[in-house]
């Protein structure tokens, strides 16, 4: 698979990323179902994983590493995000929490859980409302200052949000996480992809395939973009699933991974090298848009 920079800055990485998140929703911890899915990416060219606020509950950290480990992976080949910002007490009560003390214990403790030096990107995870943002800024500097990680980025952050806190900063957001698939595609609308690429960053997309529901969803809506899904898809000799990433990656943007299926990983991967003409990418958006 191709890497790409991120940024103008860097680093770079696959151009799909694999995520975990769905490994601590879903409390997956079969060892030979982890080792099948690390193995799938890195035959596919994945090389760059994402860690989230609560993976250490299940000790993802230490699995993946383990796997890696076994399989002869050097450290400098792949490319390690992790990102905090939200919390949960011990009722499942979920907030923000972009504090001082909280981000800096965050990274210290991703580098422990995945006995490394150094974090490739670490990322702000949503937006405090109750935090300063020039306080918030001086920390992730701190961070990159300090080599605990080489780049910051953002996660669910709106387009004032993002410029808010740029605006406190003397290094780079170098990307940003959104939500955006064909069920969704209100950032193409609302200005987050337009400021992300204004900051010479390429954004990176979750929920690609809106968690299935593109595939499987039963609203007029999907139901519909299936229809032209299918109609793209066999002109291009691929599937439903590949079509709906190519689309995605026409924007420029970057697919976050978070399938524990093989065969979707896969699908997902192999999407980077589809290219579809603008009169198939304008039928399919026209399609997504809500009647």
């Amino acid at each position: 698979m191709q890497k790409v920079y991120l940024s103008d800055s860097g680093p770079k990485v696959s151009k799909a990323i694999y995520s975990f998140w769905r490994w601590e929703h879903e409390k997956m911890a079969d060892p030979k179902r982890a080792e099948a899915i690390i193995e799938t990416c890195l035959e596919l060219g994945i090389n760059t994983f994402d860690y989230g606020d609560t993976s250490a509950q299940l000790q993802t950290e230490q699995v993946v590493g383990g796997i890696l480990d076994q399989k002869g992976v050097k450290r400098e080949d792949i490319v390690v995000f992790a990102k905090c910002g939200i919390r949960k007490d011990r009722s499942g009560f979920t907030y923000f929490d972009n504090s001082r003390q909280y981000l800096l214990d965050s990274v210290d403790n991703f580098l422990k859980e995945l006995n490394t030096d150094y974090l490739d990107m670490f990322l702000l995870n949503g937006f405090d409302y109750t935090a300063n943002p020039e306080e918030t800024a001086v920390v992730l500097q701190h961070i990159v200052h300090t080599g605990k990680a080489k780049h910051i980025g953002i996660a669910n952050f709106t387009g004032d949000q993002h410029k808010l806190l740029s605006k406190y900063l003397s290094v780079p957001i170098v990307t940003s996480h959104i939500e955006l698939n064909l069920l969704d595609t209100s950032p193409i609308r609302d200005g987050r992809i337009d400021f992300i690429k204004e900051q010479y960053s390429k954004p990176l997309v979750w929920a690609p395939l809106a968690g299935g529901e593109i595939l499987e969803g039963g609203t007029e809506q999907a139901i519909r973009i299936r229809k032209v899904l299918n109609v793209v898809a066999e002109k291009h000799d691929a599937n439903l699933e590949q079509i709906a990433v190519a689309w995605l990656m026409s924007l420029g943007v970057l697919p976050i991974i978070g399938s524990l299926k093989q065969e979707r990983i896969a699908n997902v991967a192999t999407a980077t090298d589809i290219q579809l003409s603008k009169e198939d990418w304008y039928e399919i958006y026209y399609a997504s848009l809500k009647k």
